[in-house]
């Protein structure tokens, strides 16, 4: 596999922490996070749905890693559960002035929706459109509503060029794979069969590698985020995975590291 064509996919985890079992296989640097981005070349900031951080916070995440690293932010749940995407223009005014900080290396915002929210296009065209008008980099939307997962939903994103993350598990059939616009395909796998626990096996790995090799053609851009992070299994994961896209040894990772 050429280099170009390993650099199609970005692999990280839903944050950068790195549990005490495999932190010596990091080499060092000045911050937990430049040590992570010494292995892997994206991450999901997650903590951004709970609380805001301040636009100098995500400048300095900015200056910590490599010019080719990416970072992926997690719209606020004050957006997408409290306001249920109405009404909530300030809320996103004051998130993109925020996570802007991050300048070139912010890759892709992330929607994530909560389960009980249904497809009400009213409320949901309305919302993308102010999102659309305020940036115009990649978008993924993690709907968890059987009504996402319709033709209809699909021509909505397709619409507003957001994409559809592709979940394990899968709540609703056709949730493990992209939807939605195909220029950017999504994954993020929280681990099954007890989500944010659950590792992912060899067997498992090297046919999810399989899958996204196949896949490749359809999307200019991949993400491969890892949220199973609980027992810190999304760490030896990730870095197995990017292995196998990279067809190279595994220094280290294994998934007899990440059981151990």
């Amino acid at each position: 596999m050429t280099r170009q064509r390993a650099d199609k996919w970005r692999v990280g985890c839903a944050g950068w922490s790195i549990p005490a079992a495999h932190r010596g296989l990091f080499d060092a640097g000045d911050s937990m996070l430049a040590r992570y981005a010494g292995v892997f070349d994206a991450v999901e900031i997650n903590s951004s749905f709970y609380r805001p951080h301040q636009r100098a916070t995500y400048a300095r995440w900015a200056a910590s890693v490599p010019a080719h690293f990416r970072f992926s932010v997690k719209l606020p749940r004050a957006i997408t559960h409290d306001a249920a995407l109405r009404r909530c223009g300030p809320l996103l005014e004051r998130f993109l002035e925020e996570c802007t900080g991050l300048g070139r290396k912010l890759g892709v915002l992330l929607v994530q929706l909560p389960p009980g929210l249904a497809l009400d296009a009213r409320v949901a065209s309305p919302f993308l459109a102010q999102l659309r008008a305020r940036w115009r980099g990649d978008v993924a939307c993690e709907p968890r509503h059987a009504s996402w997962f319709t033709p209809r939903a699909h021509e909505l994103l397709l619409r507003h060029g957001i994409a559809r993350v592709a979940a394990d598990p899968a709540l609703h059939d056709g949730a493990g794979l992209p939807g939605g616009d195909p220029v950017l395909a999504y994954w993020r796998w929280h681990g099954a069969p007890r989500m944010y626990y659950s590792d992912y096996d060899e067997g498992e790995l090297q046919a999810r590698a399989l899958q996204l090799r196949a896949d490749a053609a359809r999307h200019r851009r991949v993400w491969v985020v890892f949220d199973n992070t609980a027992h810190g299994h999304a760490i030896a994961n990730a870095a197995r995975l990017q292995a196998l896209l990279r067809h190279r040894p595994t220094s280290g990772f294994s998934a007899a590291t990440a059981a151990g």
